[in-house]
């Protein structure tokens, strides 16, 4: 299954690209994510609870960060495996600077098996595009985050208000713009 978008970040690419190869970064902006833990250079150990519709469960794998080029472009490699079934997946993050943000593109593929890949490919590709709009709203607070301060607070509820005032934002922005 492919998956693919873009996200606008208002953050410097330079600040956005250092948060996404951060692990206690990662951790807290990856929906379910329990654990992440570095093993190796660029490689990481991962636990984290997530589920498609009734199916829920908790994986356990690997995560490499590959042909990495700051602050522009890195690959990324899954594996995980849990009571639900298994995943595989790799996909390439771009980051383009736009103004004062941060055009981030994502494309990848991402392979399923067991009990969560007989959910239906919808219904995987509507959870995937939200877990990815949680993903990169908390990224981007996380971006803002000033230096020495404590780590700003995340979950489900925060990230959806974060995710519609951004939203509202940027509804409002876009018809106050003059038409001719």
């Amino acid at each position: 299954m492919k998956i693919e978008g873009t996200h606008l970040v208002n953050a410097s690419r330079a600040r956005v690209f250092q948060s996404l190869i951060d692990p206690e970064v990662l951790q807290r902006c990856i929906p379910g994510c329990e654990r992440l833990e570095k093993t190796a250079d660029d490689t990481f150990s991962a636990t984290i609870r997530a589920g498609v519709g009734a199916i829920k469960g908790v994986f356990t794998g690997t995560v490499r960060l590959e042909d990495m080029r700051p602050p522009e472009h890195y690959r990324i490699v899954v594996e995980g495996k849990g009571s639900p079934g298994f995943m595989k997946g790799a996909g390439d993050l771009d980051l383009e600077e736009q103004g004062d943000g941060t055009l981030i593109k994502y494309t990848g593929d991402l392979q399923l098996g067991g009990t969560i890949a007989g959910v239906g490919q919808r219904m995987i590709q509507g959870t995937a595009k939200m877990m990815a709009a949680q993903f990169f709203t908390a990224l981007e607070v996380e971006a803002k985050a000033v230096a020495g301060e404590p780590p700003p607070k995340h979950g489900f509820f925060r990230t959806a208000l974060r995710w519609f005032s951004g939203w509202l934002r940027r509804l409002f922005a876009s018809s106050s713009v003059p038409r001719h």
